[in-house]
């Protein structure tokens, strides 16, 4: 028998004008990080929330952790035709949902994910890979201290930065730890993947979100974004950092309405 992820379809308040809607969390946290926007999100979608494996609520499978496999856990829980919303991990799994299956996705919506978060030539406007690997070495002596020195660099930038933090760890400890392989694994796809040429092939409307203060996706890769995909959505979030949902949730949302109606997506 496969493992499947942890989800949790909620109806939709309005009558789900918009169809159906999947979200994707990031690193190392789990759905009940979309709590604050699940509301509105509400009025006009029915929603999916999905824990990637092995977090959260999520088993962990045998198989290698890779972003393949993400794609193929969550595209066999996600509904069968949904608009896809990913923050930063979750972003890239959104985008090569959209690539590898393009049937179940009608729009993909990224808020703090970049085609590719490592900087390298002609791609300046990304982490060092110095960071991650950094991370990554910290993760195999401490995985609980690493988790929280990675919720304050979601946070930092941020003008609510302690109150972000406390909410996040609040969020982190709900469901217990990560699986380390799921961290290990996740931090690898993180340093790994390069989605650039996928970004303009992707067929669907597309939508990218970039925090104005953000310490892991700075906003100088939102111009970066626009050169690969000059037909895409593109907002800059003020004086917000990595989690805008979390400590700006109605300007995240007037983002979010505003790419759908750019997409041409019903909402009412």
């Amino acid at each position: 028998m496969t493992l499947q992820p942890f989800h949790n379809i909620y109806r939709s308040t309005g009558g789900a004008p918009g169809g159906d809607l999947v979200l994707l969390h990031g690193w190392g946290l789990h759905s009940i990080v979309w709590d604050e926007v699940m509301p509105a999100l509400l009025e006009h979608f029915q929603v999916t929330v999905i824990d990637l494996p092995g977090m959260g609520q999520s088993p962990l499978p045998s198989a290698p952790y890779t972003l393949e496999l993400l794609v193929e856990q969550v595209s066999a829980v996600m509904p069968a035709q949904a608009h896809v919303l990913g923050w930063s991990l979750g972003g890239l799994l959104a985008l090569a949902l959209a690539q590898q299956r393009p049937q179940q996705v009608r729009s993909v919506l990224t808020v703090g994910t970049s085609a590719r978060f490592t900087a390298a030539e002609h791609w300046p406007h990304a982490m060092a890979p110095a960071l991650l690997e950094r991370f990554g070495a910290l993760l195999a002596e401490d995985e609980n201290g690493t988790l929280i020195r990675f919720l304050a660099l979601n946070c930092k930038g941020s003008p609510t930065v302690q109150d972000d933090v406390r909410k996040l760890k609040d969020i982190l400890y709900f469901c217990g730890l990560p699986a380390g392989r799921a961290l290990r694994g996740g931090l690898e796809i993180l340093a790994g993947t390069d989605l650039r040429a996928v970004v303009p092939a992707v067929s669907q409307p597309l939508g990218m979100l970039f925090g104005e203060h953000d310490h892991l996706v700075p906003a100088s890769a939102l111009a970066a974004h626009q050169t690969l995909r000059p037909d895409g959505f593109h907002a800059l979030l003020a004086d917000t950092a990595h989690v805008p949902f979390l400590s700006h949730p109605t300007l995240f949302m007037d983002a979010v309405w505003d790419f759908y109606r750019h997409a041409g997506v019903r909402l009412d």
